[in-house]
């Protein structure tokens, strides 16, 4: 392409960009739109991807002005399918932030979650260490707008845990770090796997210090005491596991450690599920089903860890209706969970014959480590 024809088009679409902005001064959007993306054309095939950067933006903050919400919105992922298709991810994901905030104020809460979830990714492919952080709040943002919808509830409390553990470079290292204490603790390296778990408790204790600088409390009240509850669980949950890979291994010299470890969960349990039933108890009906799972799972790990202590501080089914009972209809659905089954046995009976009931539960990610550390338990006399 010779310099004279490459300056007569660039000088054509300096006179578009001209009269662009002249019909945007007078409130002609959808006319501006159009010799914008006149110009933007030209860009492309000049292969001059910085002004298409600033153009399509320009193109976004015209869009934004739009009375019509649906016509903007609509206009909108016309430009991001271009965007897309010419692999400008940075500038899909600075259009698709403004997707998201048009879509939110409208209410419609899967399109605003699913654009920031996908801005969110994209800047991150784009560089993970400079939108590292952006990254992370455009997830919190789109696990905030599911959590208002119905049908992708779920999906939007995994994002806003995600976008915790993102901000800490965590998301990607934990399902790695657990698979390591596995294969130690396979490997019957008791000591080793212990201080894996428990370096995990550590990480998910980091991710909930960082909780207040991203989560407004007053603003967003359920989800803060969820994810609150949430990460104190996981803290008490790994640190309750190192205890076990502790005491599984039969040495004394590890007494200490393990009381101190079982203390500590016991109180963090005790926390998490206070928390959960002020979130629960206002509920009638429709409860969420996998918060009644996790706080009986709770309860039951309250269970194992008296028992591995040898100390019966409280028992763990009075202490989980404890300031509930009034509520009939959630004592009733947190009796079906398979854990409080689990926690009434161990109650009456011990853990050990409670193991056969534990080996039948399936326990998510846990279930390989459950089943490695009961065969341990099963071979002890």
């Amino acid at each position: 392409m010779d310099n004279r024809y490459s300056d007569e088009k660039e000088l054509e679409a300096i006179k578009l960009i001209d009269q662009a902005e002249t019909l945007a001064d007078r409130g002609k959007g959808k006319e501006s739109i159009n010799l914008y993306e006149k110009a933007a054309s030209i860009y492309l095939d000049l292969g001059s991807y910085i002004k298409l950067d600033e153009l399509y933006i320009r193109i976004a903050q015209i869009i934004s002005q739009f009375k019509n919400n649906i016509q903007a919105v609509y206009r909108l992922k016309s430009i991001i399918r271009k965007t897309e298709e010419l692999k400008l991810y940075e500038v899909s994901a600075k259009l698709l932030i403004q997707l998201g905030n048009i879509s939110f104020n409208m209410h419609d809460w899967e399109t605003a979650g699913e654009a920031w979830e996908t801005a969110s990714d994209y800047l991150y492919q784009t560089d993970p260490e400079e939108y590292n952080s952006l990254s992370s709040i455009l997830l919190l943002k789109a696990g905030q707008s599911f959590e208002r919808s119905r049908i992708k509830k779920d999906v939007g409390k995994r994002l806003i845990l995600k976008s915790v553990m993102k901000i800490n470079k965590f998301d990607e290292l934990y399902e790695q770090e657990e698979k390591k204490a596995l294969n130690l603790l396979i490997r019957k390296e008791f000591e080793a796997s212990a201080k894996k778990f428990n370096d995990i408790a550590e990480y998910f204790r980091k991710s909930l210090n960082d909780l207040d600088t991203m989560i407004d409390e007053e603003e967003s009240k359920n989800t803060y005491l969820n994810v609150k509850a949430r990460f104190i669980h996981f803290i008490a949950e790994y640190q309750t596991v190192s205890a076990l890979c502790l005491r599984v291994s039969e040495d004394r010299a590890y007494n200490e450690r393990i009381k101190q470890l079982g203390n500590e969960s016991f109180d963090l349990f005790k926390k998490s599920i206070t928390m959960l039933k002020s979130y629960l108890f206002p509920i009638i009906s429709d409860f969420d089903h996998e918060i009644i799972l996790r706080i009986t799972f709770d309860i039951m790990l309250i269970a194992i860890i008296q028992g591995m202590l040898g100390k019966h501080y409280l028992n763990p089914n009075d202490y989980l209706f404890e300031g509930i009972e009034k509520n009939k209809q959630l004592a009733k659905e947190l009796k079906k969970s398979p854990y409080y089954t689990i926690t009434e046995r161990i109650e009456k009976l011990g853990i050990k014959e409670a193991l056969d009931d534990l080996k039948k539960t399936h326990l998510g990610h846990f279930e390989l480590i459950k089943n490695t550390l009961i065969e341990y338990f099963e071979s002890l006399k």
